[in-house]
């Protein structure tokens, strides 16, 4: 047995669900989890949804769909090596980005702003929204009705929300939590001021693996920067020295591949090394150990983190803020917003099956049904209705 394996998560002794149900002798809890996000339609739409480039740009950029995989498949690796349980990371890496708007960030931004009357957007609270209440799937309830466990990384998975008295901190210190979350923990306490499991902390970091190395490969293919460029950064720059080494004649998509997936590697190491490290200094024993520690078990070293900051500050100013990549995105956020405030001032423009209920009670409980339909749509939807509800050129073509 793995050295690990007594701080993972035990799927017989979860917490349970929200609403009881049977327990079945083929699946575990957390196999349960997995199996549910894979099915839900949340899940499907991120087939269409954007990581950094809009879906119509090309068909080998990353979407929400391929970079959920992608983490799961590396969340999955580092849970193995660690004896930790798989299929919980893999159930949290595969959900993480479900809240996710049209986009990407851009759309994210769109309706936050939208949304600054009527208590914000936050895609980590969309995605609770989306398990626990907009996903209509089953007689019994509303949502998935995840495991306990799940739930919990996928609210916790970067760290604590609140203090011990319920204080928010981290990002959330200044604004506060987001209603869908105070909302949710009345009836059901995920306990949102200890550090989440094993599991969840490398899911999060994880998709730190997946974006950091495959925002790389993105931005070279969409010739953003050139290969040449990362010589002197840390993390790529090594990468690409060992990748050269495989013999000067080597085609471009092969170098490229050969360099991003040592800079994976890379990352997975250090990951391995210092959680390893951690888990011999503090003594932890148990999952309940992993929460009580009060600061994260699973992390990189120092020196791997300083590296990841240095390769972001290049990704931001040669990939987020270029021009073309800001020019699309601007328009993304104008298209979001014309939406918003259509189906505010006329709710019959919704799609019949937003229509079929009554319309919710009071402006703010309205803006929330229409900030959830917008959240949901893919890119090409999102461009869709833009284009039947205005009598403007589309704003992309």
């Amino acid at each position: 047995m793995n050295e690990c394996a007594a701080i993972a998560c035990d799927p017989s002794h979860s917490r349970g669900r929200l609403h009881p149900e049977e327990a079945e002798n083929i699946r575990s809890p957390f196999q349960r989890d997995r199996d549910r996000i894979i099915h839900c339609s949340a899940f499907r739409r991120l087939k269409h949804k954007t990581q950094v480039f809009v879906a119509n740009e090309g068909d080998h950029y990353r979407t929400r769909l391929t970079h959920s995989l992608e983490v799961a498949q590396i969340a999955r690796t580092l849970a193995r090596a660690l004896g930790l349980d798989e299929d919980l990371t893999e159930a949290l890496a595969l959900a993480h980005d479900l809240g996710h708007t049209p986009f990407g960030h851009a759309g994210e931004q769109a309706l936050d702003e939208c949304m600054k009357d009527y208590g914000g957007f936050d895609h980590n609270a969309q995605t609770l929204r989306i398990v626990t209440s907009l996903e209509r799937r089953y007689a019994a309830f509303d949502g998935l009705n995840l495991t306990w466990e799940t739930l919990e990384g996928l609210v916790k998975h970067n760290g604590p929300l609140t203090d011990e008295r319920g204080r928010p901190v981290g990002r959330y210190g200044d604004k506060g939590l987001p209603l869908a979350v105070r909302q949710y923990v009345r009836s059901h306490d995920l306990e949102l001021h200890s550090w989440p499991s094993a599991e969840a902390q490398v899911a999060a970091l994880a998709d730190d693996i997946a974006y950091n190395a495959h925002d790389v490969d993105d931005g070279l293919r969409a010739g953003l920067f050139d290969v040449i460029d990362l010589g002197d950064l840390p993390l790529a720059g090594p990468a690409l020295a060992d990748a050269l080494k495989l013999g000067g004649g080597l085609e471009r998509g092969r170098l490229v591949h050969e360099m991003v997936r040592r800079m994976i590697s890379a990352m997975v190491r250090d990951v391995l090394a210092r959680t390893r490290r951690n888990i011999g200094k503090t003594g932890v024993k148990d999952a309940a150990g992993v929460r009580s520690l009060g600061r994260p078990l699973v992390e990189f070293s120092a020196q791997m983190n300083e590296d990841m900051r240095v390769l972001q500050l290049f990704l931001k100013r040669n990939m987020y803020e270029h021009p073309r990549v800001r020019d699309v995105m601007g328009r993304a956020r104008r298209i979001l917003r014309d939406l918003f405030l259509a189906y505010m001032e006329d709710p019959a423009l919704l799609p019949g099956e937003w229509r079929d209920g009554a319309i919710p009670a009071g402006e703010a409980a309205q803006a929330r049904q229409v900030c959830d339909f917008i959240a949901g749509m893919t890119d090409q939807y999102a461009i869709m209705q833009h284009r039947k509800l205005f009598d403007l050129y589309p704003l992309f073509r």
